[in-house]
């Protein structure tokens, strides 16, 4: 595993997120380790910084663990983690243990209070600098209609990237 530039795989990362999703990581306030999959989600520079701005509804656990520790992890999964992804995105961190349901190991990052997927060949590393909240009366009637029906809007995270580790084989992975 080495460190890399934030933008190295950006095409294979961004057809990954909108396909199978991508794996966000945190630590709940008792340190348990927790697991969503995102779908939406933006890798770029904002304030000439690297950055991973992710949503996360308030009404997912995810939501407090990133709340509890102000920073979190993406991880972009191998095809071979599509189970995975589907059961991260669809099973609740606060009724079962997403790493030890999925057979996935938790992998402690250097740089931040989040965990990695160790099986996962791409990690971000990211501090949260700045949230805020979807502001319905500022949504077009198509997004409102379309992503809030029940009205959970979301929280949007902006995560600095301190730092990137990826497999030496990453690229080979992300092909697929």
């Amino acid at each position: 595993m080495g460190e890399l530039n934030y933008t190295q795989h950006f095409q294979a990362v961004m057809r990954i997120l909108t396909g199978r999703g991508l794996l966000v990581g945190s630590y709940d306030a008792a340190g348990k380790a927790n697991l969503m999959t995102i779908g939406w989600g933006s890798l770029g520079s904002i304030w000439g910084l690297p950055m991973w701005v992710v949503l996360v509804r308030p009404s997912r656990y995810t939501y407090h663990c990133i709340e509890h520790c102000a920073c979190f992890t993406v991880n972009v999964p191998t095809d071979a983690m599509s189970r995975a992804c589907a059961t991260c995105g669809t099973r609740s961190g606060r009724d079962i243990d997403k790493f030890a349901s999925c057979g996935l190991t938790v992998e402690k990052s250097p740089s931040i209070l989040a965990p990695r997927v160790a099986e996962a060949p791409l990690a971000y590393d990211c501090q949260v600098v700045h949230c805020n909240d979807i502001l319905p009366a500022r949504l077009s009637e198509e997004i409102l209609g379309g992503s809030y029906v029940d009205g959970d809007f979301h929280r949007v995270y902006y995560g600095k990237i301190l730092a990137v580790r990826a497999a030496t084989d990453a690229a080979a992975q992300l092909a697929k």
